[in-house]
């Protein structure tokens, strides 16, 4: 006797990672409430994890990754330029102010 597999179709798949990835159910709960095995659903977040392609309204999710890296490298630099330019601001507000006397 040879047991039949189910097949889902791969946008099915990406909505069950999706539910677990993007949406913060536990793979318990995503499973059960999709009728599936938590392994079965375990194997597909990991091989979305390790690099194969889910869209996200148009980019893949390494594109979001890349995307990400970017703008919180962009955030800190605009954090340190901030900081730099009220310590600038402070400094010339002391020396304009004591000048005057």
């Amino acid at each position: 006797m040879s047991v039949k597999r189910r097949q889902y179709a791969q946008e099915f798949k990406d909505s069950a990672v999706k539910l677990v990835t993007e949406q913060g159910y536990k793979l318990t709960e995503a499973s059960r409430s999709l009728g599936i095995n938590v392994s079965v659903l375990r194997r597909w977040k990991n091989a979305a994890e390790a690099g194969e392609k889910i869209e996200v309204a148009g980019q893949t999710q390494v594109d979001l990754r890349v995307e990400l890296a970017r703008l919180k490298k962009e955030n800190h630099r605009l954090r340190l330029e901030r900081e730099i330019l009220k310590k600038a601001a402070a400094f010339f507000a002391k020396e304009s102010g004591s000048g005057i006397d």
